[in-house]
Parts: structure tokens; sequence; C-alpha cells
């Protein structure tokens, strides 16, 4: 709720390099998502052997890795879905000229990349963020938001320069949608929280009334 960095760095040290790999794979976060794109980015981490205390510190917090946007969405999605990877996709079906469904498109799904024991925990802990904690810029009044913050230097270190972003998703207690803000050297304030946060809850302030509205047709 407090983006606490010594609090991630004590879990990331308490697991210690194999067990926080272990779930680095297990989250897919090794892997590309196999989106319906091409020219997809893989993540870029450390090797697990040069892998060092102030590494594993340094990566609980966010830092010296990347992923893509693409692969945070997904990940944080079967995090609070209730443990489920979904292949994030924009192709649904192939129809010939006259629409007519010529074939139905799937994608692969990974199930148990976390309890929905724990899933429950995630979306309840991340509602917090929002409702009394560093993402209240992207509460939506009415409605039941979770989220969490960023903001991560670039390299070289104490140039100035940041990346601030939110990630958000709604109803909190049965996800329906989600949405990432990522602002690339913010000018002035760059805290997540205060430059990201406010653009998902635009976004939401738009999406989630749709959605109530479609569930009533």
């Amino acid at each position: 709720m407090n983006t606490c960095n010594p609090v991630f760095v004590s879990v990331g040290l308490r697991l210690g390099v194999d067990d926080y790999y272990k779930y680095f794979k297990q989250f897919g976060l090794l892997e590309k998502t196999n989106v319906d794109l091409p020219g997809e980015a893989g993540t870029i981490m450390h090797n697990k052997d040069n892998m060092g205390l102030v590494e594993l510190a340094t990566v609980s917090f966010g830092q010296s890795f990347q992923i893509t946007p693409i692969q945070l969405a997904t990940t944080a999605s079967s995090i609070v879905n209730g443990g489920t990877r979904v292949t994030p996709h924009f192709g649904v079906k192939i129809t010939d000229t006259e629409g007519k469904v010529v074939k139905e498109l799937e994608y692969e799904t990974t199930e148990h990349i976390v309890s929905e024991e724990t899933s429950e925990t995630m979306r309840y802990l991340l509602e917090q963020v929002v409702a009394n904690g560093s993402g209240n810029k992207g509460y939506v009044e009415g409605y039941r938001v979770g989220g969490k913050t960023a903001t991560s230097q670039t390299l070289p270190r104490g140039s100035g320069r940041y990346i601030a972003s939110f990630l958000g998703f709604a109803p909190a207690d049965h996800p329906q949608v989600l949405a990432v803000a990522i602002v690339n050297n913010p000018q002035g304030v760059y805290y997540g929280g205060q430059v990201a946060a406010p653009i998902v809850r635009q976004l939401f302030e738009n999406i989630l009334p749709y959605l109530e509205r479609m569930d009533y047709n």
C-alpha cells in the first residue's frame, strides 16, 4: 500500500536467488507472452549464476531487469484473476467476405500460476493501494479499483530520468478490465502514483460505466 522498497528487498532476500528464479519462471516472466503480433521482445534478466545479493535486492523492487508492458499486463492479470495465465491476443475469429466465421481462434492458458487464495489476497492488497495508499489518484468514485504504482530510474543512474507507471484493474473483487499507463521521462513530478495513475482513472471513468450498461443489457 505504501510502496516500501525495503519490504520488497527483505522478501527477496528471504526467498533467495533459487526461489526467486523459480517464481519468475512460474509466472511466465522468462518467456515471451506469444501475443498474436510480430516482433515481440523478451525479458532481459540477470543470469542466475551471476546474481548476487545486490542484484537480488534491486530486482526485488522492480529494477535492473526489463519486461515489456504486454508481459506486465499478462502476468498481473494471472495474479488477480484467480491464477490463470491467458495468452494475450487481438484476434478472436477469422471470417470470410460475407462475415461467416471460418475459424474460431484459440489461445493457450496456464492454470495455477498462483492459488485462488493467493490471488484473493493480492486483490485485497492491491485494492488498498488505490483506496488508501500511493495509488489513490487511480480511484474511481463508486467503483472498487485495485492497482500498483511504479517509479523506476533509467540508465545511467543519477541522470534524473525516470519511468512512471501505474497498473490498475476493476472491479477489484472480480476483475473484468486491466490497464497499464507508462510515462517515459516525466518532467517535474515523476512518481507513478502522481503521473500515471490519473491516466488509468480517466480510462476507467469511461470503461466501467460502459461495462455496467453491458451487464444490464
